[in-house]
């Protein structure tokens, strides 16, 4: 399977046969202890940036949507710093992303969007919410002080970063380490899994812990 097609997996036509839950953003505060958990417990901080993924539909209702979702996170950037910005990926996925050095300001404002697409009645837009995490020891903090878009910092090597992804399709988090271009670090996911099982609603199937592999080598899912 190809990037493309497994992007399309994990976010599109095979997550909608196998959606299990309506969109239910109130799961996202779960990541308010998880970011403790993973500095304490494994050595991961917040890369300072998280992303909420959606698929657009064709309509002014849908549009006026997207705008008051945008109106909502400019409030808070003048109120809590929480920058953000849109982007549409290579493969036609759309991407609020959210770049703030608070991982509680992160969490609130993806949970605002996400909360404004399900009040608006596009809460079947909804696809993914992402949260990023790198090594948080001497050598990554090093290897991490260039400062990217948004105020994300860009690390050397794809291997010292962890994602957790919510499925809003599934109503789970899952795991996702990404090791080089195009692999995985399946034993970190695994590790990840027994820590913040019971702290997070975990998908126990992981047939579904779809990579979302970014669109430039050393990326972010969502760059």
């Amino acid at each position: 399977m190809g990037i493309l097609d497994s992007l399309k997996s994990a976010l599109g036509v095979r997550a909608e046969a196998d959606a299990s839950s309506a969109a239910d953003p109130e799961a996202l505060f779960g990541m308010s202890t998880a970011y403790v958990t993973m500095e304490a417990e494994l050595g991961y901080r917040s890369a300072g940036a998280a992303a909420l993924c959606f698929s657009r539909v064709d309509s002014t209702a849908f549009a006026d949507a997207v705008d008051e979702v945008e109106t909502i996170l400019r409030a808070g950037e003048a109120e809590t710093g929480t920058e953000f910005r849109r982007h549409e990926d290579d493969h036609g996925y759309h991407w609020v992303i959210l770049a703030d050095d608070d991982p509680e300001d992160l969490v609130t404002s993806v949970h605002f969007a996400a909360d404004e697409f399900v009040e608006q009645g596009f809460g079947s837009r909804l696809l993914a919410a992402v949260f990023g995490f790198e090594n948080a020891d001497a050598e990554a903090a090093e290897a991490g002080g260039k400062r990217g878009e948004c105020g994300a910092s860009a690390t050397r090597a794809s291997t010292e970063r962890a994602y957790w992804i919510y499925s809003f399709r599934r109503g789970a988090y899952y795991p996702f380490c990404p090791s080089g271009d195009h692999d995985r670090n399946t034993k970190a996911e695994f590790k990840l899994r027994s820590v913040l099982d019971g702290e997070l609603d975990i998908e126990d199937d992981e047939s579904h812990w779809y990579p979302l592999w970014p669109d430039s080598p050393g990326g972010h899912p969502w760059t």
